[in-house]
């Protein structure tokens, strides 16, 4: 046993400091990136935030939705396989670069995405995702898929150390889906004693992945779009968002009526709810990991897309960074006690 006395900090831990700026309006600032891969050819072009590959997220329909942005989506892996060949015949070839199937790491996981590649080769992303990034079984599953598909972009995860991210990339993985813990559904950090403040594993796993030319993704722990834009000046390459997504109409989930009010249920994907739908139940050996809560209805995602966006370009203008690329470079942080003024807070 030994304790780290370095202090690690989560977004409510910080706010990014201004800077002179000659931006004149956000109208200015350009969100969109460009990304090389480490192992493979594809380049892609787009805004980096993307839907969770959870079944109330990462629906088909708010693939389409966000692609029309350019904005991505992690389609979740309980799709069937007919499910997923009725999408693809109707949707527009642009989709292809901003949607990834996900899967586990079983030997039913592997054969439903050879199916579901066969369907389309067009398609260009593979999302590994498990809530354990860290056993070998994984690395060797990555490794394998690497060597199935050497042209395909690779996104694993989770982990949140510096190490494991460079083991990843080795591995064959393209991008590292980085958080433990941090989701408002996840009750992993509770459950299991086990996580790392997401702004600290951030800032540490970016230097890793960047020092070998691989890129990651923050995934989780983002409730406001300054929190999307904190992820972003800390050096993640891609923001994933659960939470704040949910609840629109392109979102899964069931509709519930309450005291008049319209709320859909959101759910983590380790959580009691998601079990008894996907697999019949908690498994003896386990425990839930994951809340089922109710979120109002927000109408369609295109408002709260605005709203995200919005809030990120006027970061960029507090900091002078006139591309997206550039507000790593100009963040500062500084360490404080609050965040807002709760006065009218309900």
């Amino acid at each position: 046993m030994r304790i780290e006395y370095d202090i690690k900090l989560g977004f409510k831990d910080v706010m990014i400091r201004p800077k002179r700026s000659t931006l004149k309006s956000r109208a200015q600032v350009n969100l969109d990136r460009e990304f090389k891969f480490l192992h493979s050819t594809t380049v892609w072009k787009g805004i980096p935030i993307m839907a969770a590959n959870m079944d109330t997220v990462g629906t088909f329909e708010m693939a389409l939705t966000l692609s029309k942005h350019k904005l991505f989506t992690a389609i979740h892996k309980h799709y069937s396989i007919q499910e997923w060949e009725a999408f693809l015949s109707n949707a527009p070839k642009y989709l292809h670069d901003y949607i990834a199937i996900s899967t586990g790491t079983g030997k039913h996981d592997a054969e439903k995405l050879k199916a579901i590649l066969e369907l389309q080769n067009d398609l260009k992303f593979i999302c590994i995702d498990v809530a354990n990034g860290y056993s070998e079984h994984f690395v060797n599953f990555v490794k394998q898929t690497r060597n199935q598909y050497p042209d395909k972009v690779i996104i694993a995860g989770n982990v949140v150390t510096g190490e494991m991210v460079e083991e990843l990339l080795l591995a064959g993985a393209d991008i590292v889906k980085v958080g433990i813990g941090p989701g408002s559904v996840c009750t992993t950090r509770v459950k299991t004693g086990v996580g790392y403040p997401q702004l600290s594993a951030i800032i540490e796993c970016a230097d890793a992945a960047h020092g070998l030319g691989g890129q990651i993704i923050s995934d989780g722990g983002c409730a406001t779009p300054g929190d999307v834009a904190k992820a972003f000046g800390a050096g993640a390459d891609f923001v994933m968002l659960g939470g704040m997504l949910a609840g629109h109409d392109e979102s899964g989930g069931d509709i519930v009526e309450k005291n008049g009010k319209t709320y859909k249920l959101f759910y983590g994907m380790s959580s009691e709810t998601a079990m008894d739908k996907h697999v019949g139940g908690v498994a003896e050996y386990r425990a839930s990991e994951g809340k089922t809560v109710e979120v109002p209805y927000r109408g369609k995602v295109e408002t709260t897309l605005q709203d995200i966006l919005g809030g990120v370009r006027s970061t960029c203008t507090y900091v002078g960074a006139q591309r997206l690329k550039e507000l790593t470079k100009r963040t500062t942080f500084i360490r404080v006690e609050e965040q807002e003024n709760r006065v009218y807070n309900e």
